[in-house]
């Protein structure tokens, strides 16, 4: 059987309103996978995500997550916040306390598994929306996360760079064993994923093969098909 990368059982969690967003979750994504997180505004995906990474306890339940988690915003401007791109990815390994040359060494390495090497002295504002996530990604790997959440971070993107970065993704997942759930409600990037759940209202309705998902999404949205 199949270690977890991810493992949720009967996850609850309300708002201080009252308004339950979680209702009783479980999934699991298995290690090494990439797997999407699928549902309509409001269906309670990115409140998952942050339970997930720690952002958010919930009310109930268990999680089991590998250790060192990286998480990616929608908006990468969230989460950059050093000037230079060398910069905002050492910047993350400073709690570490490592040598300088070991530092140096995981952000070249970080930065060459996403093809940002030879900007490494750019300015983050310089940076394309594309590269931004990228520079987000590269923290992660830099910190030897062994699990990704990526919370619709091509929302912001044009098309060519969206499938871009989701083709990116799945290279970097596959290469490293890294564990990742992204968020999405564009179904082409279902072509890239090992698999996908499915939220509605905060509860786990259906989950699995993720070119059946989509076919299933393609009906609800176009019933006359």
């Amino acid at each position: 059987m199949t270690a977890a990368g991810i493992e949720v059982k009967d996850l609850n969690f309300i708002w201080p309103n009252g308004e339950q967003v979680i209702n009783s979750c479980s999934l699991e994504v298995p290690k090494g996978e990439f797997w999407m997180l699928l549902g309509t505004n409001g269906s309670g995906k990115s409140t998952l995500l942050r339970l997930l990474a720690g952002l958010l306890a919930p009310i109930s339940g268990e999680i089991k997550i590998l250790p060192r988690v990286g998480f990616v915003f929608q908006n990468p401007d969230h989460q950059l916040v050093m000037p230079t791109v060398g910069a905002d990815v050492a910047f993350g390994l400073v709690e570490e306390k490592l040598p300088s040359a070991v530092v140096r060494a995981r952000v070249d390495e970080a930065l060459g598994a996403v093809n940002l090497l030879s900007l490494q002295r750019r300015p983050i504002y310089a940076l394309s929306g594309g590269q931004k996530q990228r520079v987000a990604i590269a923290g992660a790997i830099a910190r030897h996360c062994e699990v990704l959440l990526l919370d619709e971070p091509t929302a912001l993107l044009d098309p060519d760079s969206q499938l871009e970065l989701v083709a990116g993704v799945r290279r970097l997942v596959k290469s490293r064993g890294m564990t990742a759930l992204w968020v999405t409600h564009r179904l082409d990037e279902l072509n890239y994923c090992d698999g996908a759940f499915l939220l509605e209202k905060g509860s786990l309705v259906d989950w699995g093969e993720a070119q059946r998902l989509k076919q299933r999404l393609m009906e609800v949205n176009n019933p006359s098909c």
